[in-house]
């Protein structure tokens, strides 16, 4: 069985362990209808549209 030869110190374990859990930015786009930036494959928060339909009425939401 293999057994480590040295300890391994706390800086190179936890410069190991920070790789797996780097920020990634979310992929914005443009919405067709408002023009303003939006997550894919969700309702626009600014207009309640979603592939041309519009499912939230925002004129609702905002009371």
């Amino acid at each position: 069985m293999a057994v480590p030869k040295r300890k391994t110190s706390k800086a190179r374990r936890d410069s190991r362990r920070a790789n797996n859990s780097k920020a990634i930015a979310p992929n914005l786009v443009e919405c067709p209808k408002c023009h303003e930036l939006k997550a894919q494959h969700t309702v626009c928060k600014n207009c309640g549209y979603y592939d041309g339909r519009e499912v939230v009425n925002m004129e609702n939401e905002t009371k």
